[in-house]
């Protein structure tokens, strides 16, 4: 579910009119719903603490959307964050997340990220290599500290809905194998630096069936009894986070209900254990729309009509990098017959293509359109490509919106460079 809808014959986000804030902040311009990713956080909290599984850890993925005024609405319901770099532990502490709901993960962490997350105190850091195990126990000991540790597992189960998007197999750069998290966690309860507290995995993301996850979990369940039964504490369990978000084109995915009910089915009988869960897509997708302007309509002799707009890929990655499919949907739509575009940008590439062949109601030069299901993994992986200037972003409640990240100037973007003395 989602809060844009058609009122009064135009697009709004809650109780705003999208064209009203493309008129007062230009175009192109991502604009977030404060009530639907209100909504996907409870709904997906409800449904894992009905589901039996205590009170868990719902630590967003900051990756998908790493706006601040985004961070600060889900960390006023409860949310952790799960953050992947340096940058992201700061942007999650300026939100207001306690330090003791941050994840940190990802594969490459430096020296110098994991002192600061462990000066900050983050609630644990899923480790992904032997090498890197050795990293933190030696950044801490030198520290005076014990660092909260997870291993992070592969558990060679293939999901997700592109290639670049599926981490849970074996020959993806994520985690140690099943064999490995045992040995390791083995280690690491020896070492002077680092403290085992649990496990993880993550195995992808836009998952659209059950069964993948079902399957990575049965594994998990498995390897934290083994774990048990060789004498070693295990208090967490982190499930990653990956289910989808219904992007139109799509199967729908499976709800948090039937996500929680799966989970509790796997997990029953397994006691003295927090679950933790990392998602992103879910909560932020739906809540996010990207609105552009027509620049002109470019009618082929062949036929081939291209729908010129003022967003690009440096705006929207995703159907450049990812074959992505959003649906586009005109902010005042007119009556008419469909007929075939291709969506395209002003960048000097011919990936700079949204879509082609989308039959789409009649358009005109300076009509508004937008991008649905464009919260997640939008803005968070725009640049400037082209010397184009980032996008600005909106956050709207009820009838109220503001500008959470303001469009920068050319001066702006010129003033971070410098020139060499000798120029």
């Amino acid at each position: 579910m989602n809060h844009f809808e058609l009122k009064g014959g135009e697009l709004t986000c809650e109780d705003v009119p999208l064209a009203r804030i493309a008129e007062a902040v230009g175009t192109p311009v991502y604009v977030y719903s404060s009530a639907t990713l209100e909504r996907h956080y409870t709904v997906l909290r409800d449904a894992l603490v009905g589901a039996g599984l205590g009170e868990p850890l719902i630590a967003y993925a900051v990756k998908a959307n790493s706006n601040v005024a985004v961070l600060r609405t889900l960390a006023r319901l409860g949310a952790g964050a799960d953050v992947v770099s340096e940058g992201e532990i700061r942007r999650a502490l300026a939100a207001g997340v306690p330090p003791e709901r941050i994840v940190f993960s990802g594969v490459g962490k430096t020296a110098g990220e994991i002192a600061f997350a462990l000066e900050t105190g983050v609630c644990e850091i899923n480790v992904e290599s032997e090498p890197e195990l050795h990293l933190v126990n030696a950044v801490a000991q030198a520290m005076g500290r014990r660092a909260a540790v997870a291993i992070r597992v592969n558990p060679d189960v293939e999901a997700g809905g592109h290639a670049k998007i599926s981490t849970g197999k074996a020959d993806n750069k994520f985690g140690v194998s099943l064999s490995q998290a045992e040995r390791l966690y083995a280690n690491a309860a020896n070492m002077a630096g680092v403290r085992p507290v649990g496990v993880t995995c993550h195995i992808g993301s836009q998952i659209t069936d059950l069964a993948p996850l079902e399957a990575a979990f049965g594994k998990m369940r498995a390897l934290v009894e083994r774990l048990r039964a060789e004498g070693l504490a295990v208090e967490r369990l982190d499930l990653g986070g990956g289910l989808g978000a219904p992007y139109f084109n799509q199967p729908t995915p499976p709800t948090p209900g039937d996500y929680a009910a799966m989970i509790a089915r796997v997990m029953a009988g397994l006691t003295d254990l927090q679950f933790a869960f990392e998602p992103g897509r879910m909560i932020a997708a739906n809540a996010g729309v990207l609105v552009a302007r027509v620049l002109h309509i470019n009618q082929r002799p062949d036929g081939r009509r291209f729908l010129v707009l003022d967003a690009a890929m440096n705006d929207l990655l995703r159907p450049a990098m990812y074959d992505a499919y959003h649906d586009i949907r005109p902010v005042a739509p007119r009556e008419g017959d469909l007929a075939p575009y291709d969506v395209v940008g002003p960048i000097c590439e011919t990936g700079d293509t949204f879509t082609r062949d989308r039959l789409l109601p009649p358009l005109e030069a300076g009509d508004l359109v937008a991008f649905m299901t464009a919260g997640a993994y939008g803005a968070a992986m725009s640049s400037e490509y082209n010397s184009r200037l980032l996008a600005p972003e909106v956050l709207v409640k009820g009838a109220d919106y503001a500008v959470v990240r303001p469009r920068p100037t050319y001066d702006d973007m010129l003033a971070r460079e410098r020139t060499a003395p000798w120029l």
